[in-house]
């Protein structure tokens, strides 16, 4: 008869265990939660806050749920009080209604300033003039260009530590999700419209961006390379590129935007106006059987 009592507390003891070992001997791999950026740590912050705020609800409950179980389960020579009748206690009610409430609106409010304190057009406070980045989502691959250095990639963005970026973000693509997730949250990148997500890194240091929608067949291949460099190392990438790779042109564009994934590719310059391009085509035209040909005369007549 003692062998179901230990195997009870078996279960229960490994299921503890693993309980402890998914969410601790993974936690290195959670990189949402090890920022490198003003953004991001405001983030972490907010979700550690909002998951202690809700474990003050959930832990207790669960307790309570099993330790009710157990004491009042159905077993010979129970001494718990039998009380048919019961249906009403206003300390009780006080105690599982009150305590959530006040622990909502205190979630509400640190929701609603962290909601206006981290905006994602909101520029950042800082000494240094910040760096303009334009993104394209294209099938399955992501285009920056640097309208300020004149120089364009393909799945890899590069900016010095320290340094405001300012990511403008459209699609010439079904609509996805651009996410540098240890920089901060993601932003929708969508046609016909140009989002703005300001981003900082504190240190130098490699990063993982990626596409969080799911887009298609290489959905999985739509991920791009981070790096937080020196302002030094910076400009001495930007003469490289310059140097050494081919220009952008309208033709090798069309070619990029058709559905393929795509490597590391780097552009000692590009068309200009192609952000505002790929914004207004779906924008204003909302491509009304216009071919891109046809595009290109208005937009040189505007």
């Amino acid at each position: 008869m003692k062998l179901p009592h230990v195997l009870r507390w078996l279960a229960l003891f490994y299921l503890l265990t693993l309980v402890l070992l998914t969410t601790t001997g993974c936690a290195d791999n959670i990189i949402v939660l090890d920022p490198k950026g003003p953004i991001a740590e405001q983030q972490r912050d907010l979700m550690l806050i909002s998951t202690v705020l809700c474990c003050l609800v959930i832990v207790p409950v669960l307790f309570l749920t099993a330790f009710i179980v157990w004491r009042y389960r159905d077993r010979k020579g129970s001494t718990a009080k039998y009380t048919p009748n019961w249906e009403h206690s206003t300390r009780l009610e006080v105690i599982w209604w009150g305590i959530p409430i006040v622990i909502i609106g205190v979630l509400a409010v640190i929701t609603v300033q962290a909601t206006y304190a981290l905006e994602p057009s909101k520029p950042l406070a800082s000494d240094e003039k910040p760096i303009t980045i334009q993104v394209t989502s294209l099938d399955w691959k992501w285009l920056f260009q640097y309208p300020e250095q004149g120089i364009a990639t393909v799945n890899e963005v590069k900016f010095p530590k320290g340094v405001p970026v300012r990511f403008e973000i459209t699609a010439d693509s079904p609509m996805n999700s651009f996410w540098i997730p240890q920089l901060g949250g993601q932003m929708y990148a969508m046609s016909g419209m140009a989002m703005t997500l300001y981003l900082q890194a504190y240190e130098q240091g490699h990063y993982w961006g990626s596409g969080a929608n799911f887009t298609g067949k290489d959905f999985a291949k739509m991920y791009f390379n981070v790096e937080s460099t020196t302002q030094a190392d910076f400009e001495q990438w930007v003469k490289g590129v310059k140097a050494t790779s081919p220009e952008l042109t309208l033709d090798d564009y069309q070619q990029l935007a058709k559905p393929a994934a795509s490597d590391v590719r780097t552009f000692s310059a590009f068309p200009e106006g192609l952000f505002e391009m790929t914004v207004t085509k779906y924008a204003s035209l909302h491509n009304h059987g216009l071919s891109w040909k046809d595009i290109q005369k208005i937009q040189v007549k505007e």
